[in-house]
């Protein structure tokens, strides 16, 4: 019996596999520092100079959120491939994280002028207000590496028809939820109480115990991501040569926008990424059906896995509102003062994870007696009533918004109830998303598809940040003819997600 084998008969970690344990503790580290951070950015970017902030307008702000967001999932493609064809997922894990840690640290670089002399801090002046956009491109890349990769690991950990699986990814998605919430609440205090460089600095010192951890525990992986799925006898150098000239490609890139050679229009380039996104997930689809040698299981699998990215894209451009608009509307319209004491925005944002903290095991349990018992929702019907709940989300903060309009604050119960059943719409979505994509993708994609994934997250992020841009045109009054249109396109793409369910059916394929 192989090292594989081993780890999917084992039931170490709350009745599942020992690498379970590590994968958990390294995606808490990497999600707190990932939220800790995102928190801050549209607070940090849109407060006036002498806040500490960039004091950009609003539409520019969201459309750099958008940006980023959007890098970071889109990454997760070519990071998936690089872990296919190059590194292995275990390895790719790695470097993305001490990527992600670097990033962090250079958002924190300002804080060196606490320790440099005036004469030098002077010199270096003009290079730190430019980090802030350099740490976001470090973390974008290492999160492009880390993130499909380590989700494919949790999924190679188990056998094929294992009914743990799904309760696994639940098990494993309490680790996200977690670490957002140490992040929204250490690196969110730091950032508005203290300093936002302060709060940024705390999530790299977070990513650190992550990368730690990762190496002195991941032998418990075993054989699970360890190589390469290279098809027999193909060689590894024609795309390690790939690799090296993308990235020197990239690094020019980025280094000229770093000294000023390239100017970048924020709002432009968000458009310009949605569009490209959807040009790659539409040809990667249509290369899967047509050119890539799958039987007619597999291309069934990959109808569904489609249906499935649709209806991801929608849900989480309404579900990234938290972290733009609604983190906005926290800040400058929502009444923070509980005992004279105005807690920060970010704090509100903790109210998710938490949630998901209390109802995943509820909602893994729930899986899994109705599978025993032959009732469980199909997976895009679990889709559906993700989108379904988010609808109701958005339909409550509606009336927050309009108590804000004629009180000029809102109470923080409207922001609260919107993301209750925002979090119990992720529950129906997010887990059973990820293990469906490592259940039913063909072996040779498996990295890639869950690069696919997570590209529906980064077209989510651009549009998000598309629709953010426009939540405050003409104040918060902007905010309520947005979010009806949010809530009839969940709608419908929830019905078709019903209806298109009785003509796909995915089929689990043995290894």
């Amino acid at each position: 019996m192989n090292d594989l084998a081993e780890a999917n008969n084992d039931t170490y970690f709350l009745g599942h596999p020992k690498g379970l344990v590590t994968l958990f503790l390294t995606e808490m580290w990497e999600r707190m520092s990932y939220y800790g951070m995102r928190g801050l950015l549209v607070l940090f970017m849109t407060r006036e100079v002498i806040e500490g902030g960039l004091n950009l307008d609003d539409g520019t702000a969201m459309a750099i959120y958008g940006v980023y967001g959007a890098s970071v999932y889109f990454l997760c493609v070519p990071g998936g491939w690089v872990a296919d064809k190059i590194f292995g997922a275990q390895r790719t894990v790695l470097i993305g994280a001490i990527i992600i840690t670097l990033g962090h640290y250079i958002l924190a670089l300002p804080l060196l002028e606490l320790l440099l002399p005036m004469d030098l801090l002077l010199k270096l002046e003009p290079l730190l207000e430019k980090t802030f956009f350099l740490g976001l491109v470090f973390v974008s890349i290492g999160t492009g590496l880390l993130k499909p990769n380590i989700s494919t690991i949790v999924g190679q950990l188990y056998k094929p028809g294992d009914i743990r699986i799904d309760a696994g990814y639940t098990i494993f998605y309490m680790s996200i939820n977690i670490g957002s919430m140490l992040g929204f609440l250490v690196c969110g205090y730091l950032g508005e109480k203290v300093g936002w460089h302060w709060g940024f600095g705390a999530a790299g010192v977070g990513m650190t115990f992550g990368v730690l951890q990762y190496i002195f525990s991941k032998g418990s992986l075993g054989e699970a991501g360890l190589r390469p799925t290279l098809d027999e006898g193909e060689d590894s150098s024609k795309y390690f040569t790939i690799f090296s000239i993308s990235s020197a490609t990239l690094f020019l890139v980025v280094i000229s926008a770093f000294i000023g050679l390239l100017s970048i229009n924020p709002e432009l380039l968000n458009q310009i990424i949605v569009y490209l996104i959807l040009i790659v997930a539409i040809f990667y689809f249509v290369y899967l059906y047509l050119f890539a040698g799958l039987n007619r299981a597999e291309r069934g699998n990959i109808s569904m896995l489609l249906l499935l990215f649709i209806g991801s894209v929608l849900f989480w451009a309404g579900f990234d509102q938290g972290g733009s608009s609604l983190n906005l509307f926290a800040k400058d319209y929502t009444d923070l003062f509980i005992f004279g004491w105005e807690m920060p925005a970010t704090f509100l944002q903790v109210a998710n994870p938490l949630m998901v903290v209390i109802f995943a095991p509820f909602f893994a349990a729930f899986w899994i007696n109705l599978g025993k018992s032959k009732l469980d929702f199909d997976t895009p019907e679990k889709f559906a009533l993700g989108c379904f709940l988010m609808a109701v989300g958005f339909s409550v903060m509606i009336f927050g918004v309009e108590a804000a309009i004629v009180n000029e604050k809102a109470g923080v119960k409207w922001l609260l109830l919107t993301y209750l059943f925002h979090t119990l719409g992720e529950l129906c979505l997010s887990p059973v998303g990820l293990s469906a994509t490592a259940k039913y993708s063909p072996k040779r994609y498996k990295g890639q598809m869950m690069g696919i994934w997570f590209l529906s997250s980064s077209l989510a992020a651009g549009l998000a940040g598309l629709l953010a841009s426009k939540s405050f045109e003409l104040g918060v009054e902007s905010m309520p003819p947005l979010f009806n249109q949010i809530i009839l396109a969940l709608v419908i793409v929830g019905v078709v997600l019903m209806i298109a369910n009785r003509f796909v059916k995915a089929k689990e394929l043995g290894e």
